[in-house]
């Protein structure tokens, strides 16, 4: 028959097995005061230890003292809590794992045409080319020539779009090209010196904005534009939509899959139901 341990063998093994503080059951190990010194001279590694330590056995004497006043309405509360954080785990793992998330393009366009409202603009779009050019750069006669055809086709000529690549590449100060993605005014805005209101008002008139300083001169080559409380074209709305789509979609496969699993329990005989 073996023998009980003592106090001091009880924490000998605790010791061996890396526990370097103990209180009321919990534990500091070494690894960690080890992980958390590593790199310190020793002066600095005891001090960084022992505040460590300070906090930690503060913090549980401290929770230890409040659960001994605690009532039932608390202790109801941190259940209800811890339940919810396992469901809110369990949601998001069946959301991720299971839940499909492609949304057809069909799906998206009967959205679109059901909630025009929704879909207004706060801020004007616009997709085109910004060019930041020195003032008295070469050919820039020719650049505004090629902004001009791109202006004038409906689809963007390939050709025209490689001259002025290559002239913002040899010798724009800087530029961006946003054919293919919408921008909003804010952003055209960070990278030319308008103010708001005479940038929407000189885009309602104008597909090409100018503007001069001491040393540089911005263009602004508009291609397409939507303005603010206009419709959003479809495919600037196209997350949105996908979003409202899979949040929708997310409640009722949580609700299903509640229902599925209270059908299986009944069924089971797990939860049981006496009718007077």
């Amino acid at each position: 028959m073996l023998g009980t341990l003592s106090g001091c063998q009880l924490f000998e093994r605790k010791h061996n097995a890396g526990v370097a503080v103990e209180l009321n059951g919990n534990y500091i190990y070494q690894s960690t005061l080890d992980s958390l010194t590593m790199g310190l001279e020793e002066e600095d590694s005891v001090r960084v230890a022992q505040q460590y330590i300070t906090q930690w056995a503060k913090d549980i004497l401290f929770y230890e003292k409040a659960k001994a006043y605690s009532n039932a309405d608390i202790e109801s509360l941190v259940e209800d809590y811890r339940r919810s954080l396992y469901a809110q785990a369990y949601e998001h793992y069946l959301v991720e794992r299971r839940m499909p998330k492609t949304v057809m393009d069909s799906t998206i366009q009967e959205v679109y045409a059901a909630m025009p409202e929704r879909f207004k603009l706060e801020e004007t779009i616009l997709k085109g080319i910004i060019l930041i050019i020195p003032s008295g750069a070469p050919q820039d006669k020719k650049l505004r020539t090629w902004l001009n055809k791109l202006e004038d086709k409906d689809e963007l000529s390939p050709e025209t779009m490689d001259e002025v690549e290559k002239y913002a590449y040899q010798y724009a100060d800087g530029y961006e090209i946003f054919t293919d993605r919408w921008l909003t005014a804010s952003e055209v805005l960070a990278q030319v010196p308008l103010d708001r209101t005479t940038f929407e008002n000189q885009l309602r008139q104008n597909k090409q904005i100018e503007v001069n300083d001491s040393t540089k001169t911005y263009l602004l080559q508009v291609l397409s534009k939507h303005m603010r409380g206009e419709q959003m074209p479809i495919d600037y709305a196209k997350p949105s939509i996908e979003q409202i789509i899979l949040n929708q979609r997310q409640v009722e496969f949580l609700q299903k899959e509640r229902m599925r699993l209270y059908d299986e329990a009944i069924q089971s005989g797990k939860i049981k139901i006496n009718r007077e």
